[in-house]
């Protein structure tokens, strides 16, 4: 039976039958033959100092029988002395393959005692050694290399020397049978296999024969040698068929995910093709309409020659493309978007500065500087041949008309108006475009806008830059309008999508901002300022007379003169229910008057034609706004003071009183540093100065002194309340009255000196709705007043002065 069993292994590696070299046979049981006695030896007979055969790339465990190749020439020389001799031999794996002739510390401690059945010169060459495991053995030192390796046996390993396996070792050894059976049958393993597990008799071969056949590295598979137990062996192989199966369900996800693109890209491309040959049958390419066309509107274009070379390298692209690919459609849309871009077509202006005169009139009333700006640029077009536009900025409050002075001024000039709202915009490829390698990827908004346009000088708005939010993970938008508002390098403008530079130079941009405080300085340098001051209640009844009030009638449905609005009612509802520098509220509020009159009508109720002040409250509710009235009569440490905010200028009332203490001064009124420290400042000179202004040491270092400014819910904070405060200090130490019919505005200086402030004219107007008739200025502020309207300072006297002393005589009253 043995040798029936050994000649037909010898065959099968003869012939070259792939046995692969972890591939064990085992002897089937037949005959009485127990297979586990016939294959381990427990006490083989061979000397403490054995030869030693190196194993590279494999882990030969007893009770199996193993062919290996033979390469080496002292492990060829071995092999043929003890295959006739029938002695053992100790095989040891290396832990590298890099040694021909490997040292003791290249050789694992554990290795397996060995019989060479036989030694197999195959037809190819090739040398077959056949080994048969017996038991593990530890090696102690080489002792000699030549003619071979001779090592010496220390002891031998106990776990392959136990007669049989306990109760749980068998238990464990079937499910270890079955998880390993289940894992060859997913991998589709070759029946013959499994065929030999199911063969197997033995427990402690079949432990062994899978450990010797499993797909694990040479040093998992030694570790499985050197371990003292097979429960320790059994638990460890379980462990790495959960691995192998896991790899295994991951590989066959893959190959699924893989095998589905692979049908479904092939699908595609048999589409493809059939829709190519289609469209050939049917008189042409798939791509060839398009090609075309795009060339075609490529002969009338006015563009730079690198422009033209860069349009044909796309071209070229879009013609190597699959029609069918979404790359195809990419690169048509950028082809169209280079082709809709006006690349040097101007568009016709107007040159008559009468014309256009009366048009922005017609358009808006006053502003007369920006319109004033509109005709110089006019004149210097029509007079050189310079097509540089200039930038400018309109900036002012809410309501004064700055968007819609940009569509009135295009259309003054006769030129394409765009408009852009950049308010929020938080990433710089907002400006600049996405480069096509994303996906999405569109132009820039200022691409878009010329393309839209269709002319390269169009009136170009950029509304509210101001609220554009810079410095952020998505690139500063503010940084990138830089090169868009800079006149000396907007004529090569790189729009990241577009990759070719398109000239900005003749774009008239205008931009609108209610402040300048949150534009970059590097930007506002850039731009030309243009203030857009607020209206004052002339203008403003204006402005409802000939735009508001016909404008809403039409959008009502009205006509032009079925109601009309008095001076005194369009006055009521500018003083109580709007306060603003424009007069966007204010058509808000003529709307829902005139939207009022709109239910009576359409009931069939008979309306005056008329609008009556008495009508306001039941329409428009209480008023909104007190009047900015000045106070009835002079009063002591009661001052007005002029104050501009946001929405205009307005009146403010500086009080102070004194109390018994210590000289302390004390501020109420949610008041800003910079306001504190104007208050500081006076109180200070008062001190320093309290002779020559009439107050006694005394009084001063007995009294606190407190200041408060009313609508204490409201923020205020400037310099120019200093010059106010410090005169109601002086009146509450003095006990002299303050003139009720004088307001104020300036800084001060510790050395006692007024410095000029701004919002001038709002100040003024505020003032003149206040009734005040007279105002102090500083000396520095004359040229502020000189430059406004005459008109809007009738019934005003301008009192100028230099030191902070020189307003105590205008204001007080003797006791």
């Amino acid at each position: 039976m043995k040798n029936n069993y050994i000649d037909e292994l010898f065959h099968d590696v003869a012939e070259g039958v792939n046995v692969g070299s972890a591939m064990i046979e085992v002897l089937p049981m037949s005959d009485g033959v127990n297979p586990e006695e016939f294959l381990f030896d427990k006490n083989p007979d061979c000397l403490d100092v054995v030869p030693i055969l190196p194993l590279s790339g494999n882990v030969l465990f007893p009770g199996t029988i193993t062919p290996i190749g033979i390469t080496r020439d002292m492990s060829l020389k071995l092999l043929r002395r003890v295959a006739e001799s029938g002695e053992y031999i100790g095989v040891v794996t290396q832990r590298n393959d890099y040694s021909d002739i490997p040292e003791r510390s290249d050789l694992y401690d554990i290795g397996c005692l060995a019989q060479v059945v036989k030694v197999i010169d195959l037809p190819n060459g090739e040398v077959v050694g056949i080994l048969r495991g017996s038991c593990s053995f530890q090696l102690g030192e080489i002792v000699s290399v030549k003619p071979y390796l001779m090592g010496r046996r220390l002891e031998t390993v106990t776990a392959d020397m136990v007669e049989e396996l306990s109760k749980e070792e068998r238990e464990s050894a079937k499910i270890l049978l079955r998880k390993y059976t289940s894992y060859l049958k997913s991998v589709n393993s070759n029946d013959v296999t499994i065929k030999t597990l199911k063969e197997i008799r033995g427990p402690r071969m079949l432990v062994n024969f899978i450990a010797s056949h499993i797909e694990i590295d040479v040093a998992a598979k030694q570790k499985l040698l050197e371990m003292s137990t097979y429960s320790d062996r059994i638990v460890a192989l379980i462990r790495h068929i959960r691995g192998l199966v896991s790899m295994e369900t991951l590989r066959h996800e893959i190959q699924e995910k893989t095998r589905v693109s692979m049908e479904k890209q092939q699908r595609e491309y048999f589409l493809n093709q059939q829709m190519h040959i289609i469209q050939e049958e049917l008189g042409g390419s798939s791509n060839e309409e398009d090609v075309k066309q795009l060339r075609k509107r490529a002969e009338k274009m006015e563009w730079s020659d690198e422009v033209a070379v860069h349009f044909e390298h796309e071209m070229e692209k879009l013609q190597r493309t699959n029609p069918a690919s979404p790359d195809y459609s990419l690169q048509l849309n950028y082809l169209n978007m280079m082709l809709d871009l006006p690349w040097g077509r101007r568009g016709s202006f107007n040159t008559d500065m009468q014309k256009a005169s009366k048009r922005l009139d017609s358009n808006h009333f006053g502003l007369e500087k920006v319109k004033e700006r509109v005709l110089e640029m006019m004149a210097v077009l029509n007079l050189t041949d310079q097509r540089k536009s200039p930038v400018l900025c309109l900036v002012g409050a809410p309501g004064t008309g700055k968007t819609s002075l940009g569509k009135s001024i295009a259309s003054a000039l006769g030129r394409e108006y765009v408009r852009v709202a950049l308010g929020g915009v938080h990433d710089e490829a907002e400006i600049r475009g996405h480069r096509r390698t994303y996906v999405g990827a569109m132009p820039g908004r200022i691409i878009s806008g010329i393309a839209k346009a269709k002319v390269s000088n169009p009136v170009f708005v950029l509304d509210e830059i101001d609220k554009v939010q810079a410095n952020n993970f998505s690139g500063d938008p503010m940084a990138a309008l830089l090169e868009v508002l800079d006149p000396e390098q907007n004529m090569a403008f790189h729009d990241n999508y577009l990759d070719v530079d398109y000239d900005l130079s003749n774009v008239l941009f205008i931009a609108t901002a209610n402040s300048t405080a949150g534009i970059h300085p590097a930007l506002l340098d850039r731009m030309e300022i243009i203030e857009v001051p607020g209206y004052i209640m002339e203008e403003k009844l204006q402005i409802a007379k000939q735009y508001l009030v016909p404008r809403q009638l039409k959008d009502n449905g009205f006509k032009r003169g079925d109601f009309t609005f008095t001076a005194d009612v369009l006055r009521r509802m500018i003083e109580d229910y709007t306060r603003e520098s424009g007069v966007r509220q204010l058509e808000k509020a003529i709307g829902k008057v005139i939207r009022s009159r709109a239910v009576k009508v359409a009931s069939g109720e008979e309306v005056q034609k008329r609008v009556g002040v008495a009508e306001l409250r039941p329409i428009l509710g209480l008023p909104l706004h007190q009047s900015e009235r000045r106070g009835p009569e002079p009063r002591v440490a009661v001052v007005t003071g002029l104050a501009w905010t946001q929405v205009g200028g307005t009146i403010l009332f500086i009080e102070a009183c004194t109390s018994k203490g210590k000289g302390t001064l004390t501020m109420t009124g949610n008041l800003g540093d910079v306001m504190k420290e104007s208050a500081t400042l006076a109180f200070e000179y008062i001190k320093a100065n309290a002779a020559s202004l009439g107050i006694s040491d005394e009084r001063l270092e007995n009294s606190n002194i407190h200041i408060h400014v009313p609508e204490g819910a409201t923020p205020k904070d400037g310099p120019s309340a200093g010059i106010t405060m410090f005169t109601a200090m002086v009146s509450a130490f003095t006990g002299r009255k303050v003139r009720a019919d004088f307001a104020m505005t300036g800084e001060i200086t510790l050395r006692g000196a007024v410095t000029p402030v701004g919002g001038i004219r709002e100040k003024i107007l505020a003032a003149k709705r206040a009734g005040i008739t007279d105002l102090v200025l500083c000396e520095d502020n004359r040229r502020d007043v000189e430059d406004i309207t005459p008109e809007y300072l009738t019934g005003l006297t301008f009192h100028y002065i230099s030191e902070m002393s020189q307003v105590l005589p205008m204001v007080l009253i003797d006791k």
